[in-house]
């Protein structure tokens, strides 16, 4: 199982980080690939959305599902078709010894956010993608696990940007990364 973690400290509380993660169709704002995203349902478990990816000549949608939430500290989901995948956006309390805040940022306010995905490539069905000729699924997924770690940063920066109101330098911290990248 290949695995990706980023983190980032926020300034703001936990609770309104939650609210603003669980509003997961703005994420294709995020995305360089992700065109567009479905919710069937309030965000809640049980909760599913299409996820619309669009790379190169591979267009393919996937289906996720909300699996638990525990407010405010994490939510959980699962791909349910085509591939073993999970993950969670976590989000704790800052470390205390949190150095140089951005100017005007409360330190006390400070969260740490989490991107946490589990995949695994030889799960996929290569029945689900339509590929163009000559290419497997074995050297798509060679070219995407490296994109998936690059949207993931983005989609945890921006999510920053959003969630405070303004941009600023971020400072991620890549926990783990697929293997073979």
């Amino acid at each position: 199982m290949d695995r990706i973690e980023v983190s980032t400290v926020v300034y703001l509380p936990p609770e309104e980080i939650f609210d603003f993660l669980v509003d997961f169709p703005r994420y294709a704002r995020y995305s360089k690939y992700l065109k567009e995203v479905r919710q069937h349902g309030d965000g809640n478990p049980g909760t599913e959305y299409d996820l619309r990816f669009a790379w190169w000549k591979v267009g393919y949608t996937l289906r996720s599902r909300v699996t638990d939430t525990v407010r405010p500290e994490r939510i959980d989901w699962e791909i349910t078709k085509d591939i073993n995948a999970s993950g969670a956006w976590v989000v704790e309390e800052a470390p205390e010894e949190l150095e140089d805040p951005p100017e005007g940022r409360d330190p006390e306010a400070a969260s740490r956010i989490r991107l946490v995905a589990g995949f695994d490539p030889d799960s996929a069905d290569e029945s689900a993608v339509d590929l163009p000729r000559f290419a497997s699924l074995d050297w798509v997924v060679d070219k995407v696990k490296p994109l998936a770690l690059t949207e993931a940063k983005r989609v945890v920066a921006r999510a920053v940007r959003d969630l405070e109101g303004e941009s600023r330098p971020v400072e991620l911290v890549v926990h783990e990364r697929p293997d073979a990248i």
